[in-house]
């Protein structure tokens, strides 16, 4: 739970599940249900419906962050939905934001291989494992993170990703700006 906000925060592993494409796009699962995180809750499905359709009637819609750090969007989300597997997201990492371009050079790498989902519960119980079944959350944003909780849900690598070579060129350019500007 983050200490400023309230929110919780589960995370799930990148891999087959989300993928990357043309360097910017990227799509797949923040969340499954029925799948146990390491914190021993379990998403069921129908969680996030009544979220979404507020945010959707609001004019609202869930944030993209690096690492949960509200002063870092780094993108949107285009489509949050669920569907029978899990919270399916697709958006954009926009090219304009320094940040953005250094996580689709991470992702390509495979350095960072999570996503993690930052929400309130509305409603939830304890099995006769004592496991947490999360019936209703309030979904607020989806995020790109180092670690994951939630290992089974992954991105992967769909459609045209950037060749290594150009991601290594991006990476060195984004070195020796860093470079330059420090000595300014």
């Amino acid at each position: 739970m983050t200490p400023h906000s309230g929110l919780e925060q589960k995370f799930c592993t990148f891999g087959d599940s989300l993928t990357v494409a043309e360097g910017t796009i990227i799509e797949g699962y923040a969340s499954l249900f029925g799948d146990e995180d390491k914190g021993g809750d379990i998403v069921e499905p129908g969680a996030y419906a009544k979220s979404l359709v507020a945010l959707g009637n609001s004019g609202r819609q869930v944030k993209m962050l690096w690492q949960h750090d509200p002063a870092q969007p780094i993108g949107v989300w285009d489509e949050v939905r669920e569907d029978g597997r899990g919270l399916y997201v697709k958006g954009r990492l926009l090219e304009t934001v320094a940040r953005a371009r250094e996580a689709a050079a991470l992702i390509a790498a495979n350095a960072i291989d999570g996503l993690s989902i930052g929400y309130r519960t509305v409603k939830a119980v304890k099995n006769d494992k004592g496991q947490r079944l999360l019936k209703e959350l309030e979904l607020w944003e989806v995020s790109l993170v180092t670690f994951p909780m939630l290992p089974s849900a992954r991105i992967g690598a769909k459609g045209e990703l950037a060749d290594a070579t150009d991601l290594r060129e991006l990476a060195a350019t984004i070195k020796a700006a860093r470079r330059e500007l420090a000595q300014m």
